[in-house]
């Protein structure tokens, strides 16, 4: 069985049932040698706007340096680390904005996460999600001590750094990373269909749920018993960036639903379609969320009067696509040229 969480305890002093580990970044996107957006990056930062946009409680744990340029941008403050500067990630592409081809550089890095900058609480989700090796062993070890189920993004594990290249992002197999002998220990494992290349995906849904993205294809899951395609929703691509990163965020906001995981993926896709049309973070729309909302209740309802729609995820789909498209523009805040505007693409 797929390890689903149990549904939150809506209590006023209950302990935040999402804990986010992952340092916050400076993104800098350029095209044709000129940089065209300076925006707020870090898995933890796209995912933290999901489950804040979204009305779950989180926790983050995040190091930045004392150039940080979005204090009050984040409604989670980072731990400041004075003598270091704050990750930073170019991204170059070759083919123009609106292209998936890119290649990422990590030209800063921040200090680590250690486990003592965990606090000791009980969490029901961890989510590692470190970008620029910033989650350690001992750090993922600690967060499946004190969370009951831990989603791992697997770039917080196989990611290096090409010091000869400025720092080009390099991948290596899951066996050589450091963190194999974790896996049978967490809950959920998301990779790219291209992360996915390196490590035995018949090997590790043995351990645990496997989530492969796919993009404008939309996803797969893996578990020990089945496979199951989740469709993907339509989106015109302006930047990929954070587009995974808004996808489990999303699915993890459908587990604290009490979704089953087909149905939370589809929250997924859904979150990281929105994410792809625009550079930076979107700000998404208010009635969007609600009849995201409105919906998932229902299915939840619909599920629980009838097991035989527990497999049958097209009607809930079909649902949720008239809410994924509002009239209502989706604008970040991003810097361009050193001025905050909007994104008007």
């Amino acid at each position: 069985m797929t390890p689903t969480p149990p549904p939150p305890q809506q209590t006023p002093n209950s302990t935040p049932r999402v804990l986010i580990v992952g340092n916050y970044c400076h993104d800098v996107l350029i095209q044709n040698g000129t940089v065209v957006a300076e925006t707020l990056g870090g898995a933890a930062s796209f995912i933290s706007n999901v489950l804040d946009s979204s009305s779950v409680s989180c926790d983050l744990i995040s190091k930045v340096g004392r150039d940080f340029k979005y204090h009050h941008d984040v409604a989670h403050p980072p731990i400041v680390a004075p003598a270091k500067e704050t990750t930073v990630f170019e991204a170059y592409f070759d083919l123009g904005i609106g292209h998936s081809d890119r290649v990422l550089k990590r030209v800063a890095a921040c200090d680590p996460i250690l486990p003592s900058d965990i606090p000791d609480s009980r969490y029901d989700i961890g989510m590692a999600v470190g970008v620029g090796g910033e989650i350690l062993p001992e750090t993922l070890e600690k967060m499946v001590e004190i969370c009951d189920v831990v989603a791992v993004d697997i770039q917080a594990l196989i990611r290096v750094f090409d010091p000869v290249d400025g720092g080009a992002v390099k991948l290596v197999d899951l066996r050589e990373s450091g963190f194999q002998h974790l896996m049978d220990r967490i809950g959920f494992l998301k990779a790219s269909s291209d992360e996915a290349l390196f490590m035995d995906v018949e090997e590790m849904r043995r351990l645990c749920c496997v989530v492969v993205t796919s993009g404008e294809k939309g996803c797969r899951i893996y578990d020990k018993d089945d496979e199951t395609v989740v469709p993907p929703f339509l989106a015109k691509q302006v930047d990929p960036t954070g587009a995974g990163d808004s996808f489990l965020g999303g699915l993890v906001v459908g587990l604290v639903e009490g979704l089953d995981v087909p149905d939370a993926a589809l929250l997924g896709n859904l979150f990281g379609s929105v994410t792809v049309e625009h550079i930076g973070q979107p700000k998404f729309d208010l009635t969007m969320l609600q009849r995201v909302k409105d919906e998932v209740q229902r299915r939840k309802k619909q599920c629980n009067l009838s097991s035989s729609h527990n497999n049958d995820h097209d009607e809930f789909h079909a649902r949720l696509s008239p809410a994924r498209f509002q009239d209502s523009p989706l604008q970040p805040k991003l810097l361009v040229n050193g001025h905050l505007c909007d994104d008007r693409s």
